[in-house]
């Protein structure tokens, strides 16, 4: 049987790319983290790491087993919250991943409430994109992950159970000229990234123009910014409106263009009480 402490500083040499960072991180010496690595080797009887230089690289059997060990440490983690959980709610924590936009406005009323009811319990939190907060939801190292879609008939993952939070809707925003989308086909967009100005396009192309993308960023403060300036116009999310919004700008709201925000759980029903807990806390924020 692997040993999870060997599997642990396996995981975090391939998080952190060294054997000098994961003995940093794990507060080990560093032929500490090299005799747990050598021990593993022994165990499994396969190369794990290789020289490249003066520093190391996972062999793709090295990669196969730190993804495996990153999946198994966050589950052993997930064990000991909802164990903790179980024995009641004066104490324990539970971890959330979540983006920028929602963790700012629904979560701290939010943790209010569970301050009140459950003074014990601790929340941990992670700023992060949806795709990656699943990625940590599936891995074990959070139990509740912060996530939106704009379709809502997309189907869930194995595994994944979506519980609807808000809809938020999207908002034109402008400095000067008209409310209306379809009015700037000939102005300069300020858009995210590839990744994330899905949504902005679409509604473009539903307005029947392709918008000419001049300002690129995810930094919503800055979008507003740059539309206060002058410099184009641009859609945001409500929630990101309500953490910041700068005088001198239009928000006009865009009908039937919401994203549905979910609190997205892993595994099988029933979540523990205080993943329970932080679901109604969220749900009444909202």
């Amino acid at each position: 049987m692997l040993d999870t402490t060997r599997l642990r500083v396996l995981a975090a040499v391939a998080r952190t790319g060294s054997v000098t960072a994961a003995a940093r991180e794990l507060h080990y010496t560093q032929p500490a983290v090299s005799h747990h690595l050598a021990r593993l080797e022994a165990e499994t009887g396969a190369q794990l790491l290789q020289r490249v230089g003066r520093g190391i690289r996972l062999t793709p059997a090295g990669q196969l087993l730190a993804d495996r060990a990153a999946e198994i440490v966050g589950r052993i983690e997930a064990a000991s919250a909802e164990l903790s959980a179980h024995v009641g709610l004066s104490a324990g924590r539970v971890r959330l991943a979540g983006f920028t936009s929602v963790l700012s406005t629904l979560l701290p009323p939010a943790t209010s409430v569970l301050h009140r009811d459950h003074p014990g319990l601790r929340v941990s939190l992670t700023d992060t994109h949806p795709p990656e907060a699943l990625a940590l939801l599936r891995a074990g190292e959070v139990d509740v992950a912060l996530i939106f879609r704009y379709d809502r008939s997309a189907p869930e993952e194995d595994g994944i159970r979506l519980v609807h939070i808000y809809d938020d809707p999207t908002y034109l925003l402008t400095r000067d000229g008209p409310p209306e989308l379809a009015a700037h086909r000939d102005s300069d967009w300020i858009a995210g990234c590839e990744r994330c100005r899905t949504h902005l396009v679409d509604l473009c192309e539903g307005a029947g123009f392709e918008p000419e993308i001049r300002y690129v960023t995810d930094d919503m403060v800055l979008m507003q910014a740059l539309v206060g300036a002058g410099h184009g116009v641009t859609t945001i999310p409500g929630l990101a409106l309500r953490s910041h919004r700068l005088a001198g700008i239009t928000a006009t709201e865009l009908p039937g263009a919401p994203r549905h925000i979910y609190a997205a759980t892993y595994g099988k029903p029933p979540d523990p009480p205080a993943t329970t807990a932080l679901l109604a806390a969220l749900a009444a924020a909202a």
